[in-house]
Parts: structure tokens; sequence; C-alpha cells
């Protein structure tokens, strides 16, 4: 995994960074989010965001990037990157229950009302929640709609 703020660290390392990061403020709000967005060139590239909002007050957040095969069909694409977040949710959520922090985790799904993938919504939206995850879709999916798509281009 990547991060601005602290570089280049492992899942594990990664995991420890959340745990401090919440100790620092044990009785704030959080907000964590795991989002994918993909963009198209030879190959489609793939980013994966996991990010942790201490709301009101700031957030981390950490990405990956993959190359994949070119995917040109907007529904595989959609559910490609709804099964990159759900991959990466399953397991931040064992290692957070493991480590005792009990925060829900929201996959962010980039797509709206107002789109070719509005009509997916529904779907993936009831993929994701039968698999225990809140969803979020276009406005509120900032870890997919904005800073995945940042990393994605």
């Amino acid at each position: 995994m990547q991060s601005p703020t602290y570089g280049e660290v492992s899942y594990r390392e990664m995991i420890q960074i959340i745990k401090r990061f919440i100790s620092k403020s044990p009785h704030s709000k959080y907000n964590i989010s795991v989002g994918t967005d993909s963009q198209n060139f030879g190959y489609t590239k793939t980013v994966v965001v996991v990010a942790i909002h201490r709301v009101g007050n700031g957030g981390i957040f950490f990405y990956d990037i993959k190359e994949v095969e070119k995917i040109t069909n907007v529904t595989q694409k959609l559910f490609f990157e709804a099964s990159m977040s759900l991959e990466i949710a399953n397991l931040l959520s064992k290692v957070l229950k493991e480590e005792d922090i009990g925060f829900k985790i929201s996959i962010h799904v980039d797509a709206g009302n107002n789109g070719k993938t509005s009509k997916l919504i529904p779907e993936i939206v009831g993929w994701i929640k039968a698999c225990g995850f809140n969803c979020e879709t276009k406005p509120n999916s900032y870890a997919a709609s904005s800073i995945a798509d940042k990393y994605s281009k």
C-alpha cells in the first residue's frame, strides 16, 4: 500500500498506522471506507483506497495500484471494482475485529444516478450489503469517486 503521508507500507504496517491514528482521539467519530476506481489505457489501471476519516478533523488514506487486462464493458468494470473493494474490506474487517477496533466499514462505489452505471446501483448495493458492509454511491462515495479517481488517471 502507498500513503501520501507514510510512503510505502505493508498491509500490517497500515493496520498499525490506523490503530495509532484512532488511538490519538479515541472518542472521535470515524468513517472507514474502501473504494475502487479504474481507468482504461492499453490495460485497466485499478486503484483501491482505504480511507480513515476522523469526522470534523481530517483523515488518512492508503492506496494500491494494480494493472489488469483491459476491461471495456462498463458493467464488468464496475463489478470488478466492487469485488476489489470487497476483497480489501473483508481482510480489513477481519484484522480490525482481531485488533478490537469496532468500526463498521463502508464500501464506496464509483456509480451515481446520472450516468451509464445508474442502472447497476441496485445490484451493486444489494451485493455489498449482502456481504455485510454499508455502501455509498455518488455523491457520497469519496474513497472511490475522489481519492481513487485521482490516482487512477
